[in-house]
């Protein structure tokens, strides 16, 4: 019996996993400390100034205007996304509103990529439904009942889709560039509500430093998300990389204290098995 190999695409999309689902427990935390929109733009800000320094050490070629065109849809999407997400996880309890958006902004571009790059292995779609489920069990309530935060956690989720679905048009650029180039449209949209709303006050030196933190993280996960998607296919990658929300279910339960149940748990182990099923060639 042939074991299943590590693909690079799905070793990209494993490190994006914790360096999202860290990120996001630094964000949420520091949401709850800050206003959201506040933090969110310093972590776009420190993200751009990160990934910008990378791109250039590097000597990375910068994209085409086509490329850049759609870094920028991607940036506008998964920016506002990301403060509204920030905003669920600091309202909510992080691992109830975490799985949510990761559920929706997982779907939308699976389906997508399964309708352009065609479906994949049996093997495969089974390990995308094991990984779905195991998500929804992650963010499963004891009583059934809508956390606080699911509705801004689900349009969070659609914006991620987006992001997801835009950077992908951006092809094979530079994935150091196109991740910075993203980093210039959250920035701007989040910098502006932010002005708009007079509240560039509404943060301390703490939440400052959790946002740098959180946005250098971030963009980090861009990047590996990026590779993977350029080296895989869409919905492989997209479904691995949405298993975040398990680090950040994870640190919530044991730095927060927060409440793990046996779905929980559950849903941890299916999200383990779908990882090797998915990554079966």
């Amino acid at each position: 019996m042939t074991l299943p190999s590590l693909t690079p695409s799905t070793g990209f999309s494993l490190a994006a996993v914790f360096s999202w689902g860290t990120s996001d427990f630094l964000g949420g935390y520091g949401a709850r400390r800050a206003n959201a929109f506040v933090l969110t733009a310093i972590a776009h800000l420190s993200g751009l100034i990160l990934m910008t320094g990378i791109a250039l050490a590097a000597h990375s070629p910068f994209p085409s205007g086509t490329a850049v065109a759609w870094a920028l849809v991607a940036g506008f999407s998964g920016g506002g996304a990301l403060a509204i997400f920030y905003r669920a996880l600091a309202t909510g309890r992080m691992g109830l509103t975490a799985p949510v958006a990761a559920v929706l902004g997982a779907a939308i571009p699976t389906v997508f990529g399964m309708f352009r790059e065609g479906l994949p292995q049996a093997a495969q779609v089974v390990g995308f439904v094991l990984a779905a489920t195991g998500i929804w069990l992650i963010s499963r309530t004891e009583d059934n009942s809508p956390p606080e935060g699911i509705g801004m956690a689900a349009l969070a989720g659609i914006g991620f889709a987006g992001f997801y679905l835009c950077i992908k048009q951006a092809g094979d650029s530079s994935a150091f560039w196109l991740a910075a180039v993203s980093k210039v449209a959250s920035f701007t949209l989040t910098g502006l509500i932010v002005l708009i709303g007079h509240s560039i006050r509404e943060i301390d030196r703490r939440g400052i430093t959790l946002g740098v933190f959180a946005g250098s993280l971030d963009i980090i996960g861009s990047v590996l998300f990026i590779r993977a998607s350029q080296t895989g296919r869409l919905d492989a990658a997209v479904v691995l990389s949405s298993l975040y929300p398990a680090v950040t279910v994870l640190l919530a339960r044991f730095i927060l204290r927060e409440h793990f149940t046996r779905w929980k748990a559950l849903g941890m182990v299916a999200a383990l098995l779908a990882v090797p099923i998915i990554a079966w060639r």
